[in-house]
């Protein structure tokens, strides 16, 4: 079976790329590590119904589902996107959480136990988008509820990526219940599994292309080092990995979108795979770049740290390693 894009997905990640590119190139992203992100590209994928594709007709949305838009999130992981898209559109919109700015991290601890309260609530946590999310959808035991900007207390977190504008957020009211179904609620973190392995592919894809025009540009020797054998070994190495992912992330949107039984066990080997393919490709990168790849002047750390941060959101890789192993009886 091959898992690819007909023409109508590809059309939609073709259109996100290209407004990607215009409208968050690396300066945009670099500019969101001092400050509240432009809003430019954000409401430009708003008007064109990105935020609003998993969201039926009838309630204004475009009633498609996650095979979608995927591709569109793995366009914003390529362009390093500020903005929380895979928990404004993929997560809160199809629990009917629309038209706002929402930023969640639904914690892996609890969706191996959700008895367990690892929400906001009565434990605080750490959630990207902080500084300027107009909402906060946060799980408390088996509760996810929405509190408006003005109901929590935030306190700025410096962590490896200062684009993703972390706080500590502290609800200071009880919100409003947006569902205790324990099936959405595990829906709703699968998702946010599935988003957050998108956004890694796309930063694979987009260190790997950062890196192939550098090695086709330095020079050593007389000859681009890209012409060098070990440079191409690794190169090859990142690409491979990356091929392997894709595949994975697709069927995991298929999976979820038309509620497999294996929908759980494929986001978390989508998860495990794109995080591996970050990985490889990162060390490949920095590699072939030199010392000029640690510098942060160079806009290779951009992505490279993004991947960090999303490795370790949603569930790590020890984590989803473990979920998949639980449920072929490993």
């Amino acid at each position: 079976m091959r898992f690819g894009l007909d023409d109508d997905r590809e059309a939609l990640r073709s259109t996100a790329r290209d407004l990607l590119a215009e409208m968050c190139p690396a300066s945009v992203v670099r500019a969101a590590w001092g400050q509240v992100p432009d809003p430019t590209p954000w409401q430009a994928l708003a008007d064109a119904g990105a935020l609003a594709m998993l969201v039926p007709v009838a309630d204004g949305g475009l009633g498609l589902d996650e095979t979608y838009l995927v591709p569109v999130v793995e366009e914003a992981g390529r362009a390093a996107l500020p903005h929380p898209l895979t928990a404004t559109a993929l997560v809160a919109a199809p629990l009917g959480v629309i038209g706002r700015t929402v930023t969640t991290d639904l914690g892996a601890a609890a969706a191996a136990n959700p008895a367990t309260t690892t929400g906001l609530g009565s434990s605080d946590r750490i959630v990207p988008a902080a500084a300027f999310a107009e909402a906060f959808l946060l799980r408390s035991g088996g509760e996810l509820r929405l509190y408006e900007a003005g109901e929590v207390d935030v306190e700025p977190v410096k962590t490896v990526d200062a684009s993703r504008q972390c706080g500590l957020v502290t609800p200071r009211a009880a919100g409003r219940l947006v569902t205790d179904d324990p099936e959405a609620v595990a829906a709703a973190f699968d998702r946010g599994v599935l988003g957050t392995a998108a956004e890694l592919l796309g930063l694979s894809r987009a260190m790997l292309d950062l890196t192939v025009a550098y090695t086709q540009q330095r020079r050593q020797f007389g000859r681009p080092i890209g012409s060098f054998q070990a440079v191409k070994h690794h190169l090859a190495n990142a690409r491979i990995a990356i091929e392997f992912a894709s595949p994975a992330v697709l069927y995991a949107a298929y999976a979820v979108a038309h509620l497999q039984p294996d929908a759980s066990r494929s986001v978390s080997q989508a998860k495990w795979l794109a995080g591996t393919a970050a990985a490889v490709t990162g060390r490949a990168a920095l590699q072939c770049h030199g010392a000029i790849g640690y510098t942060t002047e160079h806009d290779l750390h951009l992505y490279l740290k993004r991947s960090w941060a999303l490795a370790r959101s949603w569930g790590g890789t020890d984590f989803h390693a473990d979920r998949v192993a639980a449920e072929i009886g490993l």
